[in-house]
């Protein structure tokens, strides 16, 4: 009786009108959704929600998308809808503290002006064709109030372009906006190391030492603090302290450092097995060292990290070429690589790299039984080892460590992120100094009552900590050419090593909720199946392609030497006559074969596409018909059998 009444007019009607209430039920509420993705790529991140839900003061979102212009354009315009829906997720989770506006600029309209003052600016379709906007501004309404009254200026944030290779990682961009305009102020950097990177003094040439590059790059973006590689505190307004190079810093200054890591602020070490620039500072006379090595024991221990500070990283692979002394042509140097892309991980920091130069590495390896997590984000191929750094002191002919080199078929991380709850590498509180200045160690005194109420045992949430191998990769001659012009220095990077410092200060100046935000994943999802079939089949049809093309090779070497004979005034004989007639029937034959074999790769490719789509179009439709005409029969029949009884 109920499937009578449910198949009835009556019933569709009522069926009708429960889906379209139901669908308005729950349009009215935008929460209630679910994610079937694989990778949850319409899922906010528990940081992002974090970010969104914690606004002081209410923030707009300007969208300038050309939506007319890019009609035309589906892959752009399917692109333009998941930018859309990402932002709208964000403004959902805000609850009210974030709204959108999405502003279409037309041709000399308002619309376009406006983009133009907030700093978007249009790109073309095509050479000569068409502009469109497609960027993203970030508003503090409040500001923005306060300017139309005529109180200052407005606070804002713009991603000019929105790019479609950088998709995966909107998400953060848009938080970073969000967050750089709520908190405006300038992450302060403080630097601890006693390597001339931010200048100093030549005692060669008796005149000041200009500092790196790396560190123009930092200042101009960042206020930098000079902190004393003695120092046995570090301020709490210090938000990422960049420690390069340490060498047998005192128990006070670790102590320091490992507190600043506990309370939650950030750091990004660089330590060397074998620092080539420290041995230029050497050469220059302006410090002296005992050695060019620097570890940061026992606090990288702490954080879940092993590093061995006397063996030094090789890579056949990624080796680069060098010139030393009077060598004529260039050298494979092993302790010298270029890491391209196959070896950045898929992370914010390494976003955009193309080549990183470095020398002299060392090589990162997790503790197993730490309790941190440990992400790799730069590693060398699998040609690779670790050599003993004796090899590399002193080194004046590359050649030799070719003698040495042996593959361990392994990939070594040479810089990581560490995230996760640590415990603090000194226990036992602040370590103690003796009346005679010396320290001493934590468990063999007591540390005072004052020490124990302030020390912080345990991280307070999440650390924030990059660790790199390499110091040698932040000097100039590794990624930057400099020159002069009108009293100006000038940077030309030809690597990419200073995107990756700047990209790593960046990520780490923000909240530990913009930490937390990964990769949304991959929104192309490819027919694997049919890529599987697409790779057989051009293996199979390419490998003969190439008998048949060097078989057409051979017949026209062939065809060319009985013609030079022919060209030099000897008569052919009737033989060779023959024979050319008969090379030449081979020729076309071989031409008509091998077009065949391109047609059937083609036709192959074709013919798969063809079955998907009948399946897709055709099967599946056909199956669900034959279901529910078997379901109809199957109950007629069962209905029919109760009547009887």
């Amino acid at each position: 009786m109920l499937n009578r009444y449910l198949f009835s007019a009556t019933g569709l009607a009522f069926t009708g009108i429960f889906l379209i209430v139901s669908i308005a039920i729950i349009s009215s509420f935008p929460r209630l959704r679910i994610d079937l993705t694989q990778d949850r790529l319409f899922t906010l991140a528990d940081g992002t929600r974090n970010i969104v839900r914690n606004l002081e003061t209410p923030v707009e979102l300007l969208f300038f998308y050309s939506d007319e212009a890019t009609g035309d354009v589906p892959q752009l315009r399917a692109y333009g809808n998941r930018v859309q829906e990402l932002l709208r997720e964000m403004v959902i989770a805000s609850d009210g503290r974030l709204s959108m506006s999405v502003i279409d600029p037309q041709p000399f309209s308002v619309e376009e002006d406006l983009a133009t003052e907030f700093g978007v600016q249009p790109v073309p379709l095509s050479q000569g064709g068409q502009q469109v906007y497609f960027g993203l501004v970030v508003l503090d309404t409040e500001s923005s109030d306060r300017q139309e009254a005529g109180e200052g200026d407005k606070n804002f944030q713009t991603l000019p372009l929105i790019r479609p290779d950088q998709e995966g990682f909107l998400e953060y961009e848009f938080s970073r906006l969000i967050t750089m305009v709520t908190n405006p102020e300038t992450p302060v950097v403080g630097l601890l190391t006693e390597l001339n990177i931010d200048g100093g003094f030549n005692a060669a040439t008796g005149q000041p030492a200009a500092s790196w590059a790396i560190m123009e790059s930092i200042r101009y973006l960042y206020d930098v603090r000079r902190l004393s590689p003695f120092t046995d505190s570090i301020d709490e307004d210090v938000d990422i302290l960049l420690v390069v190079h340490p060498q047998n810093l005192e128990q006070q200054t670790l102590y320091a450092i490992d507190q600043h890591v506990m309370r939650g602020g950030k750091v990004m070490v660089f330590v060397d097995p074998n620092a080539d620039s420290q041995s230029q500072q050497v050469m220059s006379g302006s410090a002296e060292f005992d050695s060019l090595s620097s570890d940061l024991a026992p606090l990288l221990s702490a954080w879940g990290v092993e590093y061995d500070s006397e063996r030094v990283l090789a890579d056949q692979e990624l080796a680069l070429f060098v010139t030393v002394g009077q060598a004529q042509r260039p050298i494979t140097h092993l302790g010298m690589i270029g890491v391209q892309r196959p070896g950045f991980a898929n992370d914010i920091v390494t976003t955009g790299l193309e080549i990183m130069n470095m020398s002299s590495l060392g090589a990162l390896i997790p503790r197993p039984d730490a309790s941190t997590s440990f992400e790799p984000l730069i590693q060398s191929s699998d040609k690779a080892m670790l050599m003993e750094g004796a090899f590399f002191k002193a080194l004046t002919d590359p050649s030799i460590l070719l003698d040495e080199f042996e593959a361990s078929g392994e990939r070594y991380t040479v810089a990581a992120r560490i995230t996760g709850a640590a415990a603090s590498a000194f226990p036992e509180g602040r370590p103690l100094i003796t009346d005679s200045g010396d320290q001493t160690d934590t468990d063999a005194a007591a540390p005072a009552e004052t020490e124990l109420a302030t020390h912080i045992a345990q991280s307070q949430g999440s650390i924030s900590v990059i660790v790199v191998a390499d110091t040698d990769f932040l000097t100039d001659r590794m990624w930057a050419q400099l020159s002069s012009m009108f009293g100006q220095r000038m940077v030309q990077a030809f690597a990419s090593n200073g995107n990756f410092v700047i990209n790593a200060l960046d990520n780490l100046g923000g909240s530990a909720d913009l930490i937390s935000i990964r990769n949304r994943g991959s929104y192309a999802r490819p027919f694997t199946r049919v890529l599987e079939l697409q790779r057989a089949a051009d293996e199979r049809l390419r490998q003969e392609e190439t008998e048949l093309l060097q078989a057409l090779a051979e017949t026209e070497q062939q065809l060319a030497a009985l013609s030079q004979g022919s060209a030099d005034g000897n008569a052919l004989t009737p033989q060779q006559e023959e024979q050319i007639d008969r090379f030449i029937q081979q020729q076309l034959e071989t031409r008509r074969k091998l077009r065949e074999v391109q047609h059937q790769l083609n036709d192959d490719i074709e013919s798969l596409g063809s079955t998907l789509k009948l399946i897709n179009t055709a099967l599946i439709p056909v199956l669900l018909i034959i279901a529910a005409l078997t379901m109809a029969y199957l109950r007629r029949r069962k209905r029919d059998t109760a009547t009887k009884t």
